[in-house]
C-alpha cells in the first residue's frame, strides 16, 4: 500500500545528525514528495529552531513546513510530558495542496471583515477544506483572531493551538517554513483531501438540560427561572458520594451547540469553565457569554468521562463509512496525561486502538482549537485531533 504520511517523536536534546538522519528517513517511508511537514519542539529547542526547520526542510525535501513549541509532545505511540524532543511529521497528499501563512497582531487590529483575510490569505472559502493554526498567545490575541476567521471561513474547520513553552515563562515560538514567525501560523489544506474531527472535551452531562432565561454578559442569573446557583446546588446535591469527591473544581458549563436537538447527550455542548458563584445572588459566572434561549447543562470532568469520551468519538470514526485515515495531528491539554488518566499515553493509546500505526504529530498546551457543531472553538482539557485521509469520491448521477 502506499504511504501518504510518516511520523516520529524523538526524544533528547538538539542533535543536528539526528534531526538530519529522522528527515531522511521519514521522507523516504513516503510513495511520493512530501507536500507539507510539520514539527514541534520542546522549548529547549527554541534557540536552535531556524536550525531544525533548516534541517527538515533539506533533508525532508519538505516545501512548506509549520509547527510550534509546546508544553508536551505527542507521536504515534508515545506522549512526551516533560523532557527534551521533537515530534515531525511529513504527509504526502496525492491531489492536494497545502498553503501556509502568517499573521500578526497588527493584521487583527487591522483587519475590516473577511474579504481583509481573504486577501491577506489568498484563499477563498470554497477552496480550503481545513486549517492547521498555531498561535503564540504572548504576542497575539488568539481569542479575537479564531472569530475573524471563523466568519472568514465560515464551516470551515480549524484545528490546532496555542504554542506553550517552559510553565511560568511568558513566551513561546511558531514556525513557517525556515523561520520563527511572529503571531500566528496557518496552514491550509486544499483539493482531493478528507478531513475529520474528533473533538473530546473529557465531561459527562449532569442535571437537565434548561433553558438560559436570564443572563448579563458572562454572569448566569437564570436557568428555566430558576436561580442557576440554585441548580448548579441541586445538581451538586443529586450527586453519588464518588462524584461529588471528584466534583470538586470540576464543575463547568455546557453550552448547546444547536437548539434544534431532541435529546442532548456528549458532545452536543461546547463546555466552559464555572469562574464564579454567588449564592446570595444565585448568580454563575462562566467562561462565555450564554444568550437568553440557550440551552445550558451543567458538566462534571474526570478521568473516565474524559477516557469514555475519545473512545466513543474514536470508534465511531474508525466506523464511519469513509476511506482510512493516512495521518493525524493531535493538539492535547497539558492538563491531561498522567495528571487526570494516571497513566502515560492515554490518548495516543486510545488513537492506535482505533487506528493501528496512524502517523502522527501534535503537542500539548493550554488551549486547544477544535470544531464543535459548524464553529470552531478554543477549548481547554481537550484532545483535538485532526484526521487526514483521501477524498470521499462524490457519487456520480
Amino acid at each position: 500500500m502506499p504511504a501518504f504520511a510518516a511520523s516520529r517523536l524523538v526524544t533528547g536534546s538538539f542533535d543536528e545528525g539526528v534531526i538530519h538522519e529522522t528527515a531522511v528517513q521519514l521522507r523516504e517511508q513516503l510513495s511520493g514528495k512530501p507536500t507539507f511537514g510539520l514539527v514541534f519542539v520542546s522549548s529547549d529547542y527554541a534557540d536552535k529552531a531556524t536550525e531544525v526547520l533548516e534541517l527538515v526542510r533539506v533533508y525532508g525535501h519538505v516545501p512548506v513546513l509549520l509547527g510550534c513549541s509546546g508544553t508536551g509532545l505527542a507521536g504515534q505511540s508515545q506522549e512526551l510530558e516533560e523532557g527534551s524532543g521533537f515530534s515531525l511529521l511529513l504527509v504526502s497528499m496525492p491531489g492536494g495542496k497545502a498553503t501556509a501563512v502568517s499573521f500578526s497582531q497588527d493584521d487583527v487590529e487591522g483587519s475590516t471583515g473577511p474579504d481583509f483575510w481573504h486577501a491577506k490569505t489568498g484563499i477563498k472559502p470554497s477552496e480550503v477544506k481545513a486549517w492547521l493554526a498555531f498561535l503564540n498567545p504572548y504576542v497575539f490575541n488568539t481569542e479575537t483572531w479564531l472569530k475573524q476567521w471563523n466568519q472568514a471561513y465560515p464551516r470551515v474547520p480549524i484545528f490546532g493551538g496555542r504554542a506553550g513553552g517552559v510553565p511560568g515563562d511568558p513566551e513561546a515560538w511558531v514556525f513557517c517554513d525556515d523561520r520563527v514567525a511572529r503571531g500566528g501560523v496557518a496552514l491550509a489544506l486544499e483539493g482531493e483531501i478528507a478531513v475529520r474531527a474528533v473533538v473530546s472535551q473529557g465531561c459527562k452531562p449532569i442535571g437537565e438540560p434548561l433553558t438560559v432565561t436570564q443572563a448579563e454578559r458572562n454572569v448566569l442569573l437564570t436557568l428555566g427561572s430558576r436561580p442557576a446557583y440554585e441548580v448548579l446546588s441541586d445538581v451538586y446535591k443529586d450527586l453519588s458520594d464518588a462524584e461529588r469527591e471528584q466534583a470538586r473544581g470540576h464543575l463547568f458549563a455546557g453550552l448547546a451547540v444547536s437548539e434544534y436537538l431532541e435529546e442532548y447527550k456528549r458532545g452536543d455542548f461546547l463546555v466552559r469553565n464555572i469562574i464564579g458563584a454567588d449564592p446570595k445572588s444565585g448568580a454563575v459566572a462562566i467562561n462565555a457569554l450564554p444568550r437568553v434561549g440557550q440551552t445550558l447543562q451543567y458538566q462534571l470532568r474526570d478521568s473516565q468521562a474524559a477516557s469514555d469520551e475519545l473512545r466513543r468519538l474514536l470508534r465511531e470514526q474508525a466506523a464511519a463509512p469513509a476511506s482510512a485515515p493516512y495521518a493525524g495531528l493531535l493538539c492535547t491539554c497539558s492538563g491531561r496525561g498522567r495528571g487526570l488518566f494516571r497513566r502515560p499515553n492515554h490518548d495516543v493509546g486510545l488513537i492506535n486502538e482505533f487506528f493501528p500505526g496512524l502517523p502522527l504529530a501534535g503537542f500539548s498546551a493550554n488551549v486547544q482549537i477544535g470544531p464543535v457543531g459548524e464553529r470552531s472553538f478554543e477549548h481547554s482539557y481537550t484532545a483535538s485531533l485532526a484526521l487526514l485521509g483521501p477524498a470521499v469520491p462524490t457519487k456520480k448521477e
